[in-house]
């Protein structure tokens, strides 16, 4: 699934947007968590998680700021983002954080546009890109961590 998420015209559509995605990202979070083999693992993907946790309480705090309604869910995404970590429980570890490492492909792409929205003020742009790179150490661990159990 490839985000549109930091091409949004406003800055209140884009953190609105970006809460949508947390909710999305946490909720694959859970689902990787309770269905990895190994415990080390979980605990890892747990640690990421929170990451995702604080992501969306400063996401709604500036929603705060903005005087936007942050929602309290994930969107119909929800639904892909979770179902690839379902679909992947029958292939094993491997294929479950293959399937996680795709939902941070979307979490990469959108703080990375998010840093560079023209509306971001600079406390903004700070966070979007410490997001950013939470996200990419994220990927990157997936990744390696897979190719490692092929």
């Amino acid at each position: 699934m490839v985000t549109m998420v930091g091409n949004e015209p406003s800055i209140e559509k884009l953190v609105t947007d970006l809460i949508y995605l947390e909710h999305d990202a946490i909720a694959a979070y859970e689902s990787c968590i309770e269905r990895l083999d190994s415990k080390e693992f979980s605990a890892q993907i747990a640690t990421f998680r929170e990451d995702h946790l604080q992501h969306l309480q400063v996401l709604n705090e500036m929603a705060r700021e903005l005087g936007v309604e942050a929602p309290t869910g994930g969107d119909m995404k929800q639904m892909l983002t979770t179902g690839k970590i379902a679909l992947a429980d029958i292939m094993g570890d491997a294929a479950i954080l293959r399937a996680m490492k795709t939902n941070e492909d979307d979490t990469v792409s959108a703080y990375e546009r998010a840093s560079r929205h023209e509306d971001a003020i600079p406390a903004s742009k700070a966070f979007f890109m410490k997001a950013h790179q939470d996200e990419e150490r994220h990927r990157a661990w997936m990744s390696t961590t897979a190719d490692t159990l092929s």
